[in-house]
């Protein structure tokens, strides 16, 4: 493709190469971070705000006829055709461009395709159809995790999928190979290195991670620029870092969102939704937030209300704020076409919806009928999107529920050749697809910040990578299914990896009838994710904690409560994620991504570095085969010890999910209370499992971003040799704790706190 390489010159960090039939680049953007380019400059990232280029020292020399970029830890060679290889410093091979032809294991002719079609099988017949692709060659030991909001298992290799945004409402299998969201992103693990591929182009683009061949795996893409980042590290941890330093750390959430979260489509009175709110409390099940779905509006039009079944909605929501409950609107981006409609007046007057190429509105069916989608390519949509955010925080709406937006319809896709805006370049549907969601959110987050104040809660199902910063997600329309259970935890935690920390999925399933037994196992998974929201669809059995009687309403209020018990330990770990980029929930092969044991486990994930959990995910099942890593772990429930590196099999009765906690951990907890913010904290209660370890806890107010400005408090406990160390080592934040409460082998010491180093000795 690019032919023999004839000179370079090196700008800076900047490698420029000339070859026979067209150009590339080698950017040194860290020591261990390199990017790859060829194409056109002026197609900026949707990915990556401001210059990410730290100042490395990188020499070009020549070897063995090849050209050899060197940095503090990596060599990259560069050779005829833009081929690249990448190295350590010490000359062992981590990634290198595959040299042969790519081969199919399955042949089959354009007759036996035809028939195939004709019985109504999808056939796949664009192999190879690509403007480019990059074909890394495999050594055999690759496992691969990532890509987003993929179906199937963890780990990735044999498996092929596409990033284009997608609406499907039929089940997620294992080879669907498409869903909401496209996050081209990739960590390769092997038996000595490991690394992260991300593919920074938002057209169609491909990623067959071994599917094809036992030889390569590849990247490719319709259109767009080649333009990727390879990134290593020591550790996945390193990689998942270098990433999300490119495309960005996800603020800390409000405390509230933390909380549980109560939906259907839809709560479709004013009536219902008291209600409601009344029954959760009757029922002590601890609660923030309810969602509303599309059915309070104005005959489904945006930012309206219905107000015949929502005659006041501000006392509503004003009411509902009183006792704890924050509202959360669904935002759908297509505008019903109807004169008078002043959201469709100023869109049409200004010029803000996307056009055929003839110049025409392109027009489409949504829920309100004939819909026209805002060009959110465009700045100014964007600030007038975000200005319409206004409508909903004057009423007292606390979360934006951007859905549909991948973008949907009721007619099939969109065409890609719609006239879209990114910037000030006219584009395509093609490029702006995958990143139309992303825009939304980017819109609606700024729109929150300017008129609510506080910290955006903007949840999305469609999204590009670096959504991170401005929202958190949903995994769309899963069904009411074991199988979905099941793919739930490698699906949140490959989301994870991929940058987006605050995900969750429809707790019960949303569409189908979940049964009692489902909803249990659900709930008691959906608790420890980092979103956790129960919601379902209108023509499925209500799924409510109380919809299938006492011993399911029971076990259910168990584990939201027992969230909120450990709402502060998943605060510290936002917190903390803002500064590192690492994700809650993780898999255990971010951790201990030496251990061949946990590479392939689909059923188990932590909870930041101390919790493990393990649910049950099959039906009828009462116990579980638990696998542990090395090292002394403590059974949450009965504090028993245990020694890792091996597997066991827990009882695991309806009412019992297997958790486990780390030696050395230490746990913050908060008394019971029916939302946040109902009781004053005035305690730094600790929950300790003896072994040695650290740990950071932080307070500030819990909304506002004040925190990036130094208001908070940040403790440092130490626990080694029985002892434990508290002492506050950042004081910025004005309200403080009066006490000190330690939980350890079934002990409890509670003493006066006035901020100063304490030394407790546990026995």
């Amino acid at each position: 493709m690019f032919g023999n390489l004839l000179s370079y010159e090196k700008d800076g960090q900047v490698i420029h190469f000339q070859f026979a039939k067209g150009s590339g680049q080698i950017e040194v953007i860290t020591n261990t971070i390199i990017r790859v380019f060829s194409g056109d400059e002026t197609i900026h990232s949707q990915a990556i705000e401001g210059d990410k280029r730290q100042e490395a020292v990188c020499s070009v020399s020549h070897v063995n006829g090849s050209l050899v970029v060197r940095t503090k830890s990596l060599a990259v060679y560069i050779s005829d055709d833009f081929k690249v290889d990448f190295y350590d410093n010490q000359n062992h091979s981590l990634c290198l461009d595959y040299r042969g032809v790519r081969h199919q294991r399955t042949v089959v002719n354009t007759e036996e395709l035809a028939l195939m079609e004709k019985e109504g099988h999808a056939v796949n017949s664009n192999v190879g159809i690509h403007k480019f692709e990059v074909v890394k060659a495999m050594d055999g030991d690759e496992s691969f995790y990532g890509l987003g909001d993929k179906t199937g298992f963890l780990n990735k290799r044999h498996y092929a999928y596409e990033m284009w945004n997608t609406d499907n409402p039929s089940p997620h299998v294992d080879w669907v190979k498409a869903l909401y969201k496209s996050i081209p992103f990739f960590i390769t693990l092997k038996k000595n290195y490991v690394y992260g591929i991300f593919f920074d182009n938002t057209y169609k683009s491909y990623f067959d991670m071994g599917k094809e061949s036992e030889d390569y795996f590849y990247f490719a893409s319709d259109n767009g620029n080649l333009n990727y980042y390879f990134i290593a590290g020591d550790t996945m941890t390193d990689v998942v870092s270098g990433y999300t330093y490119l495309t960005g750390h996800m603020p800390v959430p409000q405390e509230w969102t933390l909380g549980y979260h109560q939906s259907r489509w839809s709560y479709k009175s004013e009536t219902e939704v008291r209600a409601l709110a009344q029954k959760i409390r009757d029922e002590h099940i601890p609660c923030d937030a309810i969602h509303m779905d599309i059915d309070y509006m104005d005959s489904f039009k945006v930012f309206t209300w219905d107000k015949s079944h929502f005659n006041k909605p501000q006392n509503m929501l004003s009411d509902l704020g009183k006792e704890g409950f924050k509202v959360v609107t669904i935002i759908d981006p297509g505008v019903k076409v109807e004169k008078g409609y002043s959201v469709y007046d100023e869109g049409l007057e200004n010029g803000y919806f996307i056009t055929t190429p003839e110049g025409n509105i392109y027009t489409n069916t949504v829920w309100p009928g004939e819909v026209v989608y805002p060009d959110f390519g465009k700045s100014e949509v964007l600030t007038w999107w975000s200005d319409k955010q206004k409508f909903l925080t004057d009423l007292g709406v606390r979360g934006v529920w951007d859905d549909m937006n991948e973008p949907s319809s009721f007619n099939g896709d969109l065409p890609q050749n719609l006239i879209f805006t990114d910037g000030n370049q006219k584009t395509d549907h093609a490029r702006m697809h995958n990143v139309y969601g992303q825009l939304m959110s980017k819109a609606t987050y700024e729109g929150l910040k300017k008129y609510d104040g506080r910290r955006p809660f903007v949840i999305t199902r469609a999204c590009f990578a670096g959504a991170q910063k401005y929202t958190t997600a949903w995994t769309g329309d899963n069904h009411s299914i074991w199988a979905h259970l099941q793919m739930a935890i490698p699906q949140l935690c490959n989301l994870s990896l991929s940058g987006m920390s605050f995900v969750g999925t429809d707790v019960g399933g949303f569409v189908c009838d979940t049964t009692p037994e489902l909803l249990i196992r659900w709930v008691q998974f959906g608790c420890f994710s980092p979103l956790f929201r129960n919601h379902s669809a209108m023509d499925c059995i209500r799924q409510e904690p109380w919809s299938f009687g006492e011993e399911v309403l029971g076990i259910y209020r168990k584990y939201v409560q027992l969230r909120y018990k450990l709402i502060p330990y998943y605060y510290d770990l936002f917190f903390s994620g803002e500064k590192t980029g690492l994700p809650v929930m993780r898999p255990l092969v971010l951790q201990y991504s030496q251990d061949e044991n946990v590479k392939n486990l689909n059923d188990e994930f932590l909870v930041g570095e101390s919790l493990l959990i393990a649910p049950i995910v099959e039906q009828g099942a009462v116990r579980k085969l638990v696998y542990l890593p090395k090292g002394t772990w403590y059974d949450y429930w009965t504090r028993d010890s245990i020694e890792g590196g091996c597997a066991f099999v827990r009882e695991a009765p309806i009412d019992t999910c297997p958790v486990y906690v780390k030696a050395g951990s230490i746990l913050p907890t908060w008394p019971m209370q029916d939302y946040v913010g109902q009781k004053k904290i005035d305690t730094l209660e600790l929950d300790v499992y003896l072994g040695n370890g650290i740990y950071h806890h932080f307070q500030d107010d819990g909304e506002s971003f004040s925190y990036r400005d130094g208001v908070y408090n940040e403790y440092l406990c130490t626990l080694a040799n029985q002892k434990l160390t508290v002492e506050c080592i950042h004081n910025g934040y004005f309200l403080y704790y009066e006490w000190l409460c330690i939980h350890f082998e079934g002990k409890t010491v509670t003493i006066p706190f006035n901020q100063e180093k304490i030394e407790i000795t546990l026995s």
